[in-house]
C-alpha cells in the first residue's frame, strides 16, 4: 500500500537478519508528527538491543515525546525518545522511561522473542 492510499494506517516491514520478515502497522493518530518522521525516514535500520521483553534499535531521529505512554501491549512498536530508538513490545514488560506509541506487529510477533543483541533490523514500508 502507498503512503497516498489509506493514510491513517501505514504498513510497515520488519526485517530481521538470519530470522525472516514481521509486519506491523503505525496507526497515524498514535502519534501523527512521530509517525510522519519515521515514514519519511524510511528505511531505517539499526542493530538490536534488548531489555526485559522488548527489542529496541537506535536511530539517528530526534524527537521528543508524543502522547507518550508510561505502559503498553504485547505487540507494541514504539519510539523511546530518551534513546532515540525504535522499541517493540513483544512480552509483557514495560518501557524504562514513557514512549510514544507508533502502532503494533501485526503478524510474525514471535520473531521478536528470538532476536539476539546486535542482529541487524531493517524497517520498510510494506512496499519497499
Amino acid at each position: 500500500m502507498s503512503i497516498e492510499g489509506d493514510v491513517s494506517r501505514i504498513k510497515v516491514k520488519f526485517i530481521i537478519e538470519n530470522l525472516g520478515e514481521a509486519e506491523g502497522e503505525l496507526v497515524r493518530f498514535l502519534a501523527p508528527r512521530s509517525i510522519d518522521t519515521i515514514v519519511r525516514k524510511l528505511p531505517i535500520e539499526g542493530r538490536a538491543a534488548l531489555y526485559k521483553e522488548e527489542v529496541y534499535f537506535e536511530t539517528s531521529l530526534k524527537m521528543g515525546e508524543e502522547k507518550a505512554k508510561a505502559t503498553v501491549e504485547q505487540g507494541t512498536i514504539a519510539f523511546w525518545p530518551m534513546g532515540s530508538a525504535i522499541c517493540v513490545f513483544y512480552g509483557k514488560s514495560q518501557p524504562y522511561s514513557p514512549v510514544s506509541i507508533l502502532g503494533k506487529i501485526t503478524s510474525n510477533l514471535d520473531l521478536f522473542k528470538q532476536i539476539k543483541s546486535g542482529t541487524k533490523i531493517r524497517v520498510a514500508l510494506a512496499t519497499q
